[in-house]
């Protein structure tokens, strides 16, 4: 067999495995219990304290300052958030003055 037929599932692994380090490193983890948190799943933030998750938070003796939810990796990408209530309100009003 050539090296280079080798060489690239060498390649390969090496790739998959730096791209899922990058991922992990931007994923969210409970102080302490290291867990990652799932999707949807509430995590609360302490005063000078990393992050702790909804586990992880009932044994904390004082109350977290604040909390928010875990958001996917394709949230901001592919959601988008229209208020149709300002469409709606201008269309009743065109009708209204409208006469119909």
């Amino acid at each position: 067999m050539p090296l280079f037929a080798r060489a690239i599932p060498e390649l390969e692994l090496a790739l998959l495995r730096r791209g899922v380090d990058e991922l992990s490193a931007e994923q969210e983890r409970c102080g302490r219990c290291a867990r990652t948190p799932l999707v949807g799943e509430r995590v609360y933030s302490y005063d000078g304290r990393p992050v702790l998750c909804e586990l992880c938070r009932a044994l904390a003796p004082d109350p977290p300052l604040a909390s928010h939810l875990v958001h996917g990796p394709e949230f901001g990408h592919t959601m988008r958030i229209t208020d149709h209530r300002v469409a709606h309100r201008a269309r009743r009003q065109r009708t209204t003055t409208d006469g119909t």
